[in-house]
């Protein structure tokens, strides 16, 4: 019985990716759009709110989209980290805070998900998302509220904001900070997934 409730809900998301994400072409915000309405299915499947629509984790999801837009994936058929390097690809996360508003003094309850598919297939995006127990336990967190997506080439970028005041990302506060023990770090402490 469990078996058959888990091949019912692999196939429902399934299916909405297929519908949702089809024509997903690299950095656009339509096809942004249709991952968030992919990553919503899959938390509505769960009992969990939809995720809203945050400006400013929107700002900071594009521009590190673009920011390790040139990195490889280590894989060739799923997602991946960020590389480990000697520079961190997130070196220009201080500055884009500034620009997208975000208080880096007040962030605590958010994270940043990175995933590399190659040419963003749209269905294994969404797989990586929802079927990665590193990332699905960000998505299944009911307290996450806000989220903002961006890609570039091979990488998606989702940015996962909650509704606390240390997490909202609302008037210059913001949150990235994950609670992965084994996520690269740049110049600023924040963590990545």
């Amino acid at each position: 019985m469990a078996s058959l409730i888990r091949l019912s809900f692999f196939f429902f998301v399934l299916f909405h990716a297929f519908l949702l994400l089809s024509p997903f072409v690299h950095g656009s915000d339509e096809d942004e759009d249709n991952l968030l309405q992919g990553i919503n299915s899959y938390r509505r499947s769960l009992n969990l709110p939809a995720l809203i629509k945050n400006d400013n984790a929107g700002c900071l999801a594009d521009r590190i989209a673009d920011d390790i837009e040139d990195l490889p994936c280590s894989s060739p058929t799923n997602g991946a980290n960020i590389l480990p390097s000697s520079q961190s690809p997130l070196d220009n996360l201080p500055k884009h805070l500034r620009k997208c508003k975000i208080d880096a003094n007040s962030t605590q309850d958010g994270v940043i998900l990175p995933v590399c598919v190659p040419k963003l297939v749209p269905t294994l995006v969404l797989t990586n998302y929802t079927h990665s127990p590193k990332y699905a336990k960000y998505l299944n967190d009911s307290r996450l509220s806000g989220v903002g997506v961006g890609s570039e080439d091979n990488w998606a970028v989702v940015v996962l904001a909650s509704s606390n005041p240390s997490g909202n990302f609302a008037n210059a506060a913001g949150s990235l900070v994950s609670t992965s023990k084994k996520c690269p770090r740049d110049a600023a402490g924040f963590k990545i997934v």
